[in-house]
């Protein structure tokens, strides 16, 4: 991964953490910073997962790069959801 795709990674990640957000369906009981973070480590895994399966550097818009974040935002918010919730005394 070149510097400039390390950086778009994490300007897209914030997009990504909240897209990650969606797709999972009901209330998480995280922080709106934790789902950011979380979108920028996704980005950033998913821009290096796609670049090993080589499809990375398509013409246009990159979908499966970016079906490939959002998935790991999604497991990301899934798992990061179930551990703030439990770790919280109400």
């Amino acid at each position: 991964m070149e510097v400039t795709g390390f950086f778009t990674a994490i300007i897209i990640g914030l997009i990504i953490g909240a897209l990650g957000r969606l797709v999972v369906p009901g209330k998480q009981n995280i922080p709106i910073w934790l789902t950011l973070l979380i979108g920028v480590v996704a980005a950033i895994l998913g821009t290096l997962v796609a670049g090993a399966l080589g499809v990375d550097d398509t013409a246009g818009i990159d979908w499966i790069e970016l079906a490939i974040q959002v998935a790991f935002a999604a497991i990301g918010v899934v798992i990061a959801a179930g551990a703030y919730g439990r770790r919280r005394i109400h």
